[in-house]
């Protein structure tokens, strides 16, 4: 039996394929997997750049969406078993112009101009705050930063260690390649109990196709105006 309630529901691991693996990499001192990916983001920023709409925003809802399409990085570890989240937030940090930041908690589950409206009263609010505390359920959520100063190639993350394994999803700088396209790197680290190398691919082939579905919406909602 499957456990279940309205936000999770709990895995049966008598029945769990990956048993092995997890049994296994939860004995390892730093059971994490993670990559980075050169990703195109040359339609969402130009999307965000006519329209004046917040890069920050568009591609965290994006890569957040991405990862909720990847049942594997809604589960997490919790008393020796697995649960997995129906949904999921992001906490993002959110400078607070002292050269520090705190966490910010948003819902990507809304329309985009629902969600940027939401998303900037949220940010506003952290700002006014200015504490390093999360300010909703911790286990529920995927880690974000960035590192917009830095076009890295490799990324190393902190970690609580042990069952923690809430994903970690980071990006840098982006920059024009050869053919003029931006390229940004993309990172997330997971925990391998849970999370294998074809889970990872699934959730850069979602981003992609998050940042072309924001892009068709972007331009309905905003279409380009053409001068007489």
């Amino acid at each position: 039996m499957q456990e279940r309630t309205d936000e999770y529901r709990v895995i049966d691991l008598n029945t769990y394929p990956r048993r092995a693996h997890f049994d296994y990499f939860r004995t390892m001192a730093y059971p994490y997997v993670g990559v980075t990916v050169e990703t195109d983001v040359t339609d969402l920023h130009a999307l965000c750049k006519r329209n004046r709409l917040s890069f920050y925003l568009l591609f965290m809802h994006a890569a957040a969406l991405a990862a909720d399409s990847v049942p594997e990085l809604r589960q997490r570890i919790r008393d020796g078993s697995i649960i997995e989240y129906k949904q999921c937030a992001t906490s993002h940090t959110e400078s607070v112009g002292d050269g520090t930041y705190c966490y910010c908690t948003l819902r990507h589950h809304l329309p985009l101009e629902a969600y940027l409206r939401e998303a900037e009263e949220a940010r506003s609010a952290c700002r006014e705050r200015k504490i390093l505390e999360e300010d909703a359920d911790a286990d529920r959520l995927y880690f974000i930063s960035t590192l917009p100063w830095l076009s890295y190639t490799q990324l190393i993350q902190p970690t609580a260690g042990g069952d923690e394994s809430n994903p970690r999803i980071t990006w840098g700088k982006f920059a024009p390649d050869q053919s003029g396209r931006l390229m940004m790197p993309v990172s997330i680290l997971c925990h391998h109990a849970l999370v294998d190398g074809m889970h990872l691919a699934a959730f850069y082939r979602g981003l992609t196709e998050e940042m072309e579905k924001l892009c068709a919406e972007g331009n309905r909602l905003f279409p380009t105006e053409t001068g007489s």
